[in-house]
């Protein structure tokens, strides 16, 4: 397993902030590579990813869910399942948001198998950290 934590700034409230993470169709986009291929519920949406690793390129498909959210704490527990289209793989992580007035935190735990993994934990942390900090970087513009 692989956990990463990062900060990021948006220069908005914690409102737009807030919204801002639950609204899986305007969140999945702002992941290099990412988009969504179908809502299925306000809660879940059905996605895909294109990664490059090193020479390699994959895609994964699969959901995106709020699986737990607090209002009040403005904290959210978003799960991501998903399949290598090209092979055995998987990508699948558990991505903890704390919201505030300007930005938060996020807490990524991520468990990769398969042509991902075989590239070394190294690698697959090394890629993971410049997507979520790509990531952090387009959310306030989301």
């Amino acid at each position: 397993m692989v956990e990463l934590d990062h900060t990021f700034s948006t220069g908005k409230d914690t409102d737009y902030n807030w919204q801002a993470i639950l609204d899986l169709e305007r969140l999945v986009p702002c992941v290099e590579g990412g988009s969504v291929l179908e809502a299925t519920s306000p809660e879940s949406v059905k996605a895909e990813i294109k990664v490059r690793m090193g020479a390699m390129s994959m895609t994964f498909k699969g959901t995106v869910e709020v699986a737990e959210r607090d209002d009040d704490a403005h904290r959210a527990l978003l799960k991501v399942k998903s399949r290598d289209t090209g092979g055995s793989g998987y990508a699948n992580a558990d991505v903890t948001f704390d919201v505030a007035d300007g930005g938060g935190k996020i807490h990524t735990a991520a468990q990769i198998s398969g042509k991902a993994a075989s590239m070394g934990e190294g690698v697959v942390q090394s890629v993971l950290d410049a997507l979520i900090k790509d990531f952090c970087g387009k959310l306030g513009r989301a």
